[in-house]
């Protein structure tokens, strides 16, 4: 028999508790608490007994349709059904919290464009086979890039002349999303390595918002007014500070990632980005552009201390232990690097 303790907050709402025990395979002696308010006070009761005798490997899709079954005519404020089935989950052990995970900052040091790709692959695919812990990354460039999304156009969206001519590389990431420019200290690059556990219950558009509200919190303890714009943007009053993207692999994992720009010369950006040059010229603005410099303008910090500042406000709220990239680890992503990423295979899958 074991027991078991699960916590919901739902954001912009109320906490949700559920403790029990389990016992063949079932979920029994629920208790449901929490800070919400139901009416009436019956339905406590409703929803408490449709949890109990639930299988442990229930769905949470099927445990929220029989809560919102059992549940009736009741009111529910500050919460709702899938809220409590998605803290079963948790007590059950199948749905984590960030204060369930013991958080490693990969050090790297900067490196090439097709080994940072690689590099987020493999650390994705080692968190997903449970050999490396959640970890987090934030890195700088060693060399400016174009990072195209898993299923752009090259054609489309690269002036290959300008980037031969500029030095830039193009290169492709296994997440979706839009083209980022970036260049050596003047990007800010970050991925998250996390269990998918970690996002169980929430759609995309919610997991996006959720893995980033940490960068959320730093920014503005760096005096930036930022917000999410959804789907995946960072930004503030004055404008888009950065963009987000995910690949969720079947193993179990989840690569969250996102660049914002530091100081970025927009002018480089406009020779080489197709799509730049649209979205600059429609705001009547290419001429005008020198740089696009939200976070360096909006702090006045230097690089170096805007990332302390993100870091500061991570291990604040989750904690965070340095580690240095290992050897085998970097073998492999350097291997990786060669055999897939920087192929005309995969850059050009979509030419």
């Amino acid at each position: 028999m074991e027991h078991v303790h699960g916590e919901r907050k739902v954001s912009g709402g109320k906490l949700v508790v559920v403790d029990g025990r389990v016992e063949d395979g079932l979920l029994r002696d629920v208790v449901l608490s929490g800070d919400f308010f139901l009416e009436p006070d019956e339905a406590l009761d409703w929803l408490t007994q449709a949890l109990q005798d639930v299988p442990v490997q229930v769905s949470l899709d099927d445990l929220a349709a029989r809560l919102e079954t059992a549940r009736r005519d009741a009111v529910m404020l500050g919460f709702a059904p899938r809220d409590v089935a998605l803290a079963v989950l948790r007590a059950l052990g199948r749905a984590t919290t960030w204060e369930d995970h013991a958080f490693e900052l990969v050090e790297t040091g900067p490196l090439e464009p097709h080994v940072q790709l690689a590099l987020d692959e493999v650390l994705t695919r080692q968190v997903a086979e449970g050999t490396r812990s959640p970890s987090l990354r934030i890195w700088d460039w060693a060399s400016s890039a174009v990072v195209l999304g898993s299923y752009q156009s090259v054609r489309n969206e690269v002036d290959s002349e300008a980037a031969d001519r500029l030095g830039v590389t193009v290169v492709r990431r296994i997440s979706g999303g839009g083209a980022m420019f970036v260049e050596p200290g003047n990007s800010i690059t970050y991925s998250l390595y996390v269990p998918t556990t970690l996002v169980e219950g929430l759609s995309f558009a919610e997991s996006y918002a959720f893995l980033d509200d940490w960068v959320l919190r730093g920014l503005r303890g760096l005096g930036i007014d930022a917000s999410y714009v959804p789907l995946n943007d960072i930004a503030s009053p004055q404008g888009k500070i950065g963009g987000a993207a995910q690949k969720r692999l079947a193993a179990g994992a989840v690569l969250h990632h996102a660049m914002m720009s530091y100081d970025i010369d927009a002018q480089k950006m406009l020779d080489v980005l197709r799509i730049g040059r649209e979205k600059l010229s429609d705001k009547g603005i290419r001429s005008a552009v020198k740089r696009v410099d939200p976070l360096r303008s909006q702090t006045g910090l230097p690089w170096t201390e805007v990332v302390d500042g993100l870091l500061g406000e991570f291990r604040a709220s989750y904690g965070l232990t340095s580690v240095d990239l290992d050897d085998a680890t970097r073998a492999e992503a350097e291997e990786l690097a060669a055999t897939k990423f920087s192929t005309p295979e995969w850059l050009l899958r979509v030419p």
